[in-house]
């Protein structure tokens, strides 16, 4: 693998038995890298395989065929240990619905993915409050889930992906159950923890709100990539 390159994937096919004998193939012959800090999107209709490529990327599945390399480990070749290793250390997963614990304060819910690390607590409390910080919501860590908006909880969200401070942050729709004022909110946040964490993000998205933000653009379609563009500066967001 490319010193460089922190995610590469090399003719990555991916099938599912459909039954019969006969596979439905999800992703075909995919050739992608993505550099640290980076802020990339794969776009497309329903279907076209940007949730199973994320899934992938995030060892929660792997190719049929093809290599998938993330931080230097064969996604292929991980046992389920090394697998659940390489997600609670070096990968923040954020997803359009929330899943956060309900008997949880925000605090609670933001500090738990830290105890999958063993960190101690005055360590962990500090680290989780300064998440809440990150996302502006240090004054309700008090509160309950259910007390909270709905783009609160995203916020939330948020933060508990990124207390751990993770290499990857992958992305799917994460704003598809948010209004245009509350994606915006998190699209600017997100961009901001970019800079300043030098975590690469990866999207999964078909909404304009969101694509608007994005330094590089992969569009996929059937399973494959039809075209890989980088943003202009100068006609990106502010």
């Amino acid at each position: 693998m490319d010193s460089e390159h922190i995610i590469q994937l090399e003719h990555v096919t991916k099938k599912f038995p459909v039954g019969d004998g006969r596979h439905f193939t999800a992703l075909k012959d995919i050739n992608l890298t993505f550099d640290k800090a980076e802020f990339a999107g794969l776009v497309g209709p329903s279907g076209s395989g940007k949730t199973t490529l994320l899934n992938i990327i995030g060892s929660l599945d792997s190719p049929t065929e093809g290599k998938a390399m993330v931080l230097g480990k064969n996604i292929a070749e991980l046992s389920h240990k090394e697998s659940a290793h390489l997600r609670n250390i070096h990968i923040g997963f954020i997803f359009q619905v929330y899943n956060l614990l309900p008997v949880y304060t925000v605090f609670e819910n933001v500090e738990f993915a830290l105890l999958l690390q063993n960190i101690g607590e005055s360590e962990r409390k500090k680290a989780a409050m300064e998440a809440l910080e990150w996302v502006g919501l240090q004054d309700l860590a008090d509160k309950k889930p259910d007390k909270i908006s709905g783009g609160e909880g995203q916020r939330v969200a948020i933060a508990r992906a990124i207390v751990k401070r993770p290499s990857i942050m992958l992305a799917d729709e994460p704003t598809a159950n948010l209004d245009a004022k509350n994606a915006h909110q998190i699209m600017k946040i997100l961009k901001g923890l970019n800079k300043e964490l030098d975590t690469t993000f990866l999207f999964s998205t078909h909404d304009e709100k969101v694509m608007q933000y994005l330094d590089r653009t992969i569009s996929l379609r059937d399973g494959k990539v039809e075209k890989d563009k980088t943003t202009n500066e100068s006609n990106k967001l502010s």
